[in-house]
């Protein structure tokens, strides 16, 4: 009887478990997911509820003091421990205390390429209870000095390689402004926080400097384009920056892992889920400068490397190299990032052998993050009931020729049907607050959407379109307004446009994306009206567009037109732009392509056109 009656429990078992695999196959991915969610909210909810608020800067030294002798940041062959960090950090601190004026609240900018030094001025300046503003080392001249203008810095700290792009705008500089550089050797007007160093104690700061007086506190800004506009300066707060060291974690990281950080540091996913992810953990990275397709594997193997950071681009890169023997011959188990397009994904792993690919998708300055917890190719995330309980998002329909969300006769925003895609916008409430900008109001104001499903509510507008699909996964579509995507940047095409018109033979611009087959992102180009009986000069506009503007943001191509269509509010019509593209066998105006080796635009003919569809011309 017994016996029987343990085979039908069995039985039944093995049939509950086959139906729970056939209708909610998913369901034990997402309950250990939501699981860890919950965990961490409890954890944050528990030190507030106590009087302890613990920062990632607390974390850090609670490291340094139980673990010191361990590798934080491995750089160039060099090991800098947690108490090496500690230190150094110390030492910037104390610097700035006795030969500064800076105080706690105070902001001060940072414009510095990977390296340690970018971790011990970061830590250093937030021990004395500093907000630090991460500045784009690509960006210069107009564009550098906006930045530093929109966060109101009292001081500037300059890496040694980049005291020459602050050399140019030295003399722009607003008032107050002290300029504190990494070299020994420093030009007038600014002060070498190196020899300063020399001298500085390193004895631990006094935790009454950088106590948090709440997690909604700004902790950092970070620089994005957002969907508008030149880059505006994003509140990254205490709580953000928690979230974000989390992103490791929740995927699977623990604090034996080795992670490799190529991307940079003035970005949200090198500093939060890179840094202080691996600070959450507890665990060792290997910092790279830059990132180098030819020596990546080199760098896993050397330095037995188990997790690295990636945006699409950089796994297209890798993909592009020639093949080698011993490709699958590493330690890594787990690639944590975003941006990758499904071809890639696969022939990554079918190459590069069973990693797991962690997608993930947030803004900067978003209140909202999916994670691709499953390994579902091509998807960012995935939702479900209780998703959406702790974060309420929506898709809703997008007007792509009026750039705006299309509202129904009463007024309210209509969601799109599963595998439409449509605006992600997410809801702002006291679990989810939406820090805004430094500076005007207006630009805050701008990425919110009020009035959305009913009276009072207020969403975030993140700019990006998304399609849901019928299992509930979530897949990047597009992004909308004055900004695209392109080498891991965001290129404002405003920008663009501004620095184009600058030239005297210019009378109007516009500036868009296109696509180009195999890349992530789009490419940058530009529509340009002449002056009338002016000509056009390639070779300044090649000199203007290299001189002002980063790498990325330079148009790859040029269209020249005799007249522009204009939207009922005189807006310039990108979206027939946009969809014409580049083609010389669509568009009869004359096109030019970006010539790195004539320094010059030169004419893009058929045969041009179809070597770079062909990937043989690099863009």
């Amino acid at each position: 009887m017994l016996l029987s009656w343990l085979a039908g429990l069995a039985a039944g078992l093995v049939f509950l478990h086959f139906l729970q695999k056939l209708a909610f196959p998913y369901f034990w991915d997402d309950f250990w997911y939501l699981l860890k969610v919950v965990r961490y909210g409890i954890r944050l909810e528990m030190y507030v509820l106590k009087g302890e608020l613990f920062t990632v800067l607390d974390k850090f030294l609670s490291l340094a003091k139980k673990q010191p002798q361990k590798p934080f940041i491995i750089y160039e062959g060099d090991i800098h421990t947690y108490q090496d960090v500690d230190k150094r950090s110390s030492r910037v601190a104390h610097a700035f205390l006795n030969h500064s004026t800076l105080k706690r609240g105070d902001t001060v900018a940072l414009l510095m390429s990977n390296e340690p030094d970018f971790v011990h001025v970061w830590f250093g300046l937030a021990k004395l209870g500093c907000v630090v503003a991460f500045l784009n080392s690509n960006i210069r001249s107009n564009s550098l000095l906006h930045c530093i203008r929109s966060c109101e810095p009292r001081a500037l700290v300059v890496g040694a390689d980049l005291l020459g792009t602050v050399e140019e705008i030295l003399p722009s500089l607003p008032e107050g402004i002290t300029v504190w550089g990494m070299n020994d050797s420093v030009p007038q007007g600014v002060t070498s926080l190196k020899e300063k160093l020399g001298t500085a104690s390193d004895k631990p700061m006094p935790h009454s400097l950088h106590v948090a007086s709440s997690l909604k506190s700004p902790h950092l800004y970070i620089f994005t384009s957002g969907t508008t506009g030149l880059p505006k300066a994003a509140v990254i707060s205490q709580l953000q920056a928690l979230k974000g060291s989390a992103g490791l974690w929740a995927f699977g990281c623990t604090a034996n892992d080795i992670i490799y950080i190529t991307l940079p540091l003035y970005h949200s996913s090198g500093a939060l889920l890179g840094i202080g992810g691996c600070i959450e953990l507890g665990a060792t990275c290997v910092l790279k400068k830059k990132f180098s397709a030819s020596q990546f594997w080199n760098d896993c193997r050397k330095y037995n490397v188990t997790v690295f950071q990636y945006i699409g681009e950089l796994c297209r890169y890798l993909c592009k190299q020639p093949k080698r023997e011993g490709e699958k011959d590493h330690q890594v188990r787990l690639a944590v990032g975003n941006g990758v397009r499904s071809d890639v994904w696969k022939e990554f792993l079918d190459r590069f052998g069973n990693i797991k690919m962690c997608e993930l998708y947030g803004a900067t300055e978003g209140n909202i993050c999916f994670m691709n917890h499953t390994g579902k190719i091509g998807s960012v995330g995935r939702t479900n009931f209780f998703y959406k309980l702790l974060f309420t998002f929506d898709l809703v329909k997008y007007d792509f020729q009026k750039d705006e969300p299309i509202r129904n006769k009463q007024g309210w925003c209509l969601r799109v049907k599963k595998g439409e895609p449509g605006l992600l916008i997410s809801r702002v409430n006291e679990k989810n607050p939406f820090f805004g900008y430094a500076g005007s109001k207006k630009h805050t104001e701008k990425k919110l959407l009020c009035d959305v499903f009913k009276k009072g509510d207020v969403y975030f507008n993140t700019g990006d379109l998304m399609v849901q699909d019928q299992d509930n996964f979530l897949y990047f579509w597009d992004r909308i307004g004055d900004t695209f995507r392109w080498k891991g940047e965001n290129v404002a095409t405003t920008e663009v446009a501004d620095v184009i018109g600058m030239l005297d033979f210019i009378q109007e611009t516009n500036a868009y994306g296109v696509t180009v087959p195999d890349y992530e992102g789009k490419a940058g180009m530009a529509s340009i009206i002449l002056k009338p009986n002016k000509s056009l000069d390639l070779e300044k506009v090649y000199e203007q567009v290299v001189t002002f503007l980063p790498a990325y943001a330079c148009p790859r191509f040029l269209r020249i037109q005799e007249k522009m269509e204009t939207t009922g509010t005189f807006k310039l019509q990108k979206f027939q732009l946009v969809e014409e593209g580049f083609s010389p066998l669509k568009i009869s105006d004359p096109l030019y392509f970006m010539d790195n080796l004539k320094k010059s635009y030169v004419p893009l003919t058929k045969e041009l056109y179809n070597q770079i569809i062909l990937g043989k011309v690099k863009l």
